[in-house]
């Protein structure tokens, strides 16, 4: 037979039910039936003698409490203000209780016409006011300590759990994993990132047997740093340490020690190091530590006793100060390494840093076969294909990517997830939820399709433009065209590889200004990019004839002065204009050769809305530089590693039309 559980008794009514009948004997009391009214001595006289009252209370210390008969009340009070369900009374103070006696005994004594004025009682009322007094004393002031008991325990959480509530500010708010309460992720679930792994594995393999790496003479790591783009699975490796290490594991985010009070960050790093002392060896692991660690003096604030400063001063001292943490490692995560303190990231603190970098074409293949486990798939599934179809995605994107298949599937009612619904996840999340039923004149959809068949033109004649997958003019987000490419997987890029690709981006344009005589709005966001690829080529790279060799990147990120003076800005500026208007001129003489088959591509893009490679490919013949990706596809997507690496590529550009 199954016990239902009572309920657990809650003082929070008790302070309620408490509270409410003392205000109610405080401000109602025995008068809260009644109307009352305060009159003269000689008005409570004129009243005797006209019969309206009923019966009479003298107090002990001369108040005299009339109550009016009922069908004389309205004589009194007024009658809009009248209650039938309540007793009026009128009070008054009478000098001497002689005097009293003997006109109410004159009162109650026949006229000539044999009635009495009055017929009522007269009591004289002797009474202990200890209670009332002392309620009206000491009731304002328990209704008080009594709200503040119920407020502390609302903020303490019922005075419960440490850091919760105004009593535990300063408490930390890590959360312990240990033996009793460990994490079901491990290093299985982490795909990809194996030089991170690695690294992290060992800092684990210390903690559990630190006789191995101590003989030899060397020191326990004090921190590592996972540094990395967002979605690359920083927080989850950290996750997978806390599953996989036989040790106490403190799990808190860098927010969690900023608060509005003065000193508490500190206050909690303190309380944080103290429980980590006691749980020795362990691993404190500290999320976005970028809230706190921020170079001390460029704060936005502009504070110089700014509460992050303080809190900073207090990890760095606890980190490597003058006591010692022994056993006690530090793992901190976070995608803005550019913009922590230096004294944070010195040897002593945190020895390493790891780089998790986006994954590799073999990575994401793992990556994916991570996240297809629980799925239903069905065997048109290439994983090969997808992977190679995603550079530059994430480990977050691809679990999105697996994701949105499954919901494109079911949306459909499919029994598994295909290949199309994949292929389908890929452009929902790189260009948006197509958008069939939006409206466009025939006109519109001519001048996107000669602009989407420019920018396909041009990269299929350019060595390094980007393989062309497909091209669509069907409103998809906010593009109302896009073209997919599948860029190569390289770690540094070369000027002529960042020429090609700016003269492809500027097919579109060049496309309308040829063959249709006028330019629109489509281009946005084609400029956009381009602008800003031609002033990293100009400013940061060094890839201008006219200042060669000059990096201007400053990387402080609230500095009000620019590394170079007017003089040198306008010298950017005419860099900038020469090299896009000379990429600009040549992607018009392409369009210019190959019109014929420019023409015929506009025309099957706004037959068929949707093109694909060997569309193009029967129109201008094979790629002259098919091989050439063809060998990218079939290799593993690396190269030769630079320390200088340009960042992963999108893997398909949409214009905005």
């Amino acid at each position: 037979m199954t016990k239902i559980g009572k309920p657990k008794f809650n003082f929070t009514w008790f302070y309620i039910v408490a509270g409410g009948i003392l205000m109610s004997i405080l401000l109602f009391g025995e008068d809260g039936k009644n109307q009352l009214k305060e009159i003269r001595y000689s008005d409570l006289r004129e009243y005797i003698a006209k019969g309206y009252i009923e019966e009479i209370t003298v107090n002990e210390n001369g108040e005299a409490e009339a109550y009016l008969k009922k069908d004389s009340a309205g004589y009194v009070f007024p009658k809009e203000i009248l209650d039938e369900k309540s007793r009026q009374i009128v009070i008054t103070t009478i000098g001497s209780t002689d005097n009293f006696d003997e006109y109410i005994f004159e009162m109650k004594q026949p006229d000539e016409n044999g009635k009495v004025k009055f017929d009522g009682s007269l009591t004289y009322k002797k009474e202990n006011g200890f209670f009332s007094n002392f309620l009206w004393s000491v009731g304002p002031f328990l209704i008080i300590i009594i709200f503040w008991i119920f407020i502390m325990r609302r903020m303490s959480g019922g005075g419960g759990g440490a850091g919760g509530g105004v009593f535990n500010v300063g408490k930390s708010q890590a959360k312990l994993f240990d033996k009793n309460n460990t994490p079901t992720i491990t290093f299985k679930d982490v795909a990809g990132q194996e030089g991170a792994k690695q690294e992290v594995k060992e800092i684990v393999d210390f903690l559990k047997n630190p006789r191995i790496y101590t003989e030899l003479g060397g020191k326990i790591p004090k921190g590592a740093l996972l540094v990395g783009p967002p979605g690359t699975g920083k927080t989850l490796l950290a996750k997978a340490v806390a599953g996989e290490a036989n040790v106490p594991f403190f799990s808190m985010s860098g927010s969690d020690f900023v608060e509005m009070f003065v000193g508490v960050g500190a206050s909690r790093v303190r309380d944080l190091f103290r429980q980590a002392k006691e749980k020795a060896p362990c691993i404190v692991f500290i999320d976005e530590i970028d809230a706190v660690g921020r170079a001390r003096g460029k704060n936005p604030s502009m504070g110089g006793n700014d509460e992050r400063e303080s809190t900073l001063n207090q990890l760095l001292t606890e980190m490597d100060g003058f006591g010692t943490n022994s056993g006690i490692i530090v793992i901190a995560a976070t995608n803005r390494a550019d913009i922590l303190d230096k004294a944070l990231l010195r040897a002593g603190r945190f020895d390493r840093q790891i780089h998790v970098d986006l994954p590799d074409l073999n990575e994401r293949k793992a990556i994916f076969g991570v996240h297809m486990r629980p799925l239903k798939l069905d065997p048109s599934v290439d994983v090969d294909l997808l992977s190679r179809q995603t550079p530059g995605f994430s480990g977050a994107d691809i679990a999105n990517v697996c994701n949105e298949s499954a919901l494109i599937a079911a949306r459909k009612h499919k029994r598994a997830i295909d290949k199309q619904d994949f292929l389908d996840a890929i452009d929902r999340i790189i260009g948006g939820l197509e958008k069939k039923t939006k409206v466009l004149t025939q006109k519109e959809k001519e001048a996107i399709a000669i602009h989407e068949a420019g920018h396909a033109t041009i990269s299929w004649f350019l060595e390094h433009a980007n393989p062309l997958i497909k091209v669509t003019i069907v409103p998809r987000g906010r593009a109302l065209g896009a073209a997919w490419y599948m860029p190569e997987e390289r770690q540094i890029t070369t000027k002529e590889q960042m020429l090609d690709e700016m003269c492809a981006t500027l097919g579109g344009r060049a496309a309308e200004e040829t063959f249709i005589g006028h330019i629109s709005t489509g281009a946005m966001n084609d400029l956009e990019r381009v602008t800003k690829q031609a002033y990293a080529m100009v400013a940061y790279a060094g890839m201008s004839d006219k200042l060669s060799n000059l990096c201007y990147y400053n990387n402080q990120e609230y500095s009000f002065n620019r590394p170079y003076s007017e003089k040198t800005a306008e010298a950017i500026d005419g860099e900038v204009h020469k090299m896009i208007t000379e990429q600009y001129e040549r992607a018009k003489a392409i369009l210019r050769e190959h019109k014929e088959g420019h023409a015929e591509l506009a025309k099957i893009l706004i037959e068929k809305e949707v093109i694909f490679a060997e569309d193009v490919e029967k129109i201008f013949g094979k790629r002259p530089w098919a091989s050439r990706s063809e060998e990218i596809f079939d290799s593993n997507g690396s190269s030769e590693t630079q320390t200088d690496a340009a960042p992963q590529e999108s893997p398909a550009e949409a214009e905005e039309e």
